[in-house]
């Protein structure tokens, strides 16, 4: 039985910040975004999906896309408030979630699914990577992750058996909203916000990490290269940063700096780190909030985020159960 709608969200702002100019990170324009939202819808019917639900957009990179495929599907933009920020990605997982969407396919980067899990904590997605430091989402073909979405939401696989749910950090801010981060979150010695991108390592004071990815780019590198830590690992990391031992690593695409590192220590879930201002604290590779002088704020890692789809363990489930067999056919095992 049909679990729900395919929802799609596509940011028409990834892979286009200033590491373009200070770097050397790729850009993926909106064409290629439309393009990758075609086969993934492509692959998402092709396993039986029926419904999509999508954030409408200025550049139509969903519903120009969509237009192939309307006569095998249904399709219907959610409500934007159209502000053309991460507010509308917000106000989109949070109608997702109302809607019954059973899965969400994300075109971005790691903020654009910081976005989704402040609209849907738990949100279960397929995150697609088109942003820049990217940790979160996968660089795969769009045609097999729809296909795990199609999976989920013709109830051909239920979510239970093929996700896996992500660390969170939470941050508590004296006197001001709580924040969250899937990735990292970093305190910088700015007093303003700026540029969002983090590309200058000489700014960095202090770092909490869900994931420490050596083989990634950005702050995650950092630790990866100092203290690897996975998805899969019930802790975290922290970093503060300084003095004279350095780790040579890539802060963004093509870009390595030495970058001074004082301590790195494993950190137990749900222990809180404490910092305080002036400062500027970036979510996700992105500055997000500025610290006041003397205003404290904690950071604390739990596994309590989104649903992440395993593609490969959706498709060999579904491989095995015929589901994409048209009659039968006989399968050997050798003489």
């Amino acid at each position: 039985m049909p679990a729900g709608p395919v929802g799609i969200i596509a940011n028409p702002a990834s892979g286009k910040d200033i590491r373009r100019v200070v770097a050397r990170a790729s850009t993926f324009d909106n064409q290629e975004k439309r393009n990758i939202v075609r086969r993934a819808i492509a692959g998402a019917i092709a396993a039986g999906a029926t419904e999509f639900r999508y954030l409408p957009d200025g550049y139509g990179i969903v519903s120009e896309a969509a237009e192939e495929s309307a006569a095998d599907a249904s399709f219907a933009p959610v409500e934007s408030p159209g502000t053309a920020s991460a507010l509308d990605t917000i106000r989109a997982a949070r109608q997702m979630h109302e809607l019954g969407c059973s899965v969400v396919l994300t075109l971005g980067g790691d903020g654009t699914n910081r976005a989704v899990a402040l609209g849907w904590r738990d949100a279960p997605v397929v995150p697609i990577s088109t942003g820049t430091n990217n940790v979160f989402p996968r660089m795969i073909e769009a045609t097999v992750a729809g296909a795990a979405a199609g999976l989920i939401a013709s109830g051909a696989v239920a979510l239970h058996e093929v996700s896996s749910v992500a660390k969170l950090v939470h941050a508590e801010i004296a006197g001001e909203r709580d924040d969250l981060a899937l990735i990292d979150a970093v305190l910088l010695g700015d007093l303003f916000v700026g540029a969002r991108a983090i590309w200058d390592s000489t700014r960095l004071r202090l770092a909490v990490m869900t994931r420490a990815e050596p083989a990634a780019v950005g702050v995650s590198a950092l630790g990866g290269l100092l203290c690897p830590v996975s998805s899969t690992d019930d802790h975290a990391l922290s970093l503060t940063f300084g003095g004279e031992a350095f780790v040579v690593a890539p802060i963004a695409p093509g870009l390595y700096q030495d970058v001074p590192v004082k301590t790195a220590r494993l950190l137990p879930l749900g222990e809180w780190v404490s910092l305080e201002g002036p400062g500027v604290l970036a979510f996700d590779g992105e500055r997000e909030r500025v610290l006041k002088p003397g205003q404290e704020a904690q950071l604390r890692v739990l596994r309590d985020g989104p649903r992440v789809v395993d593609i490969e363990r959706a498709l060999q489930l579904a491989a095995c159960r015929g589901v994409f067999r048209g009659g039968a056919i006989e399968v050997g095992h050798g003489d």
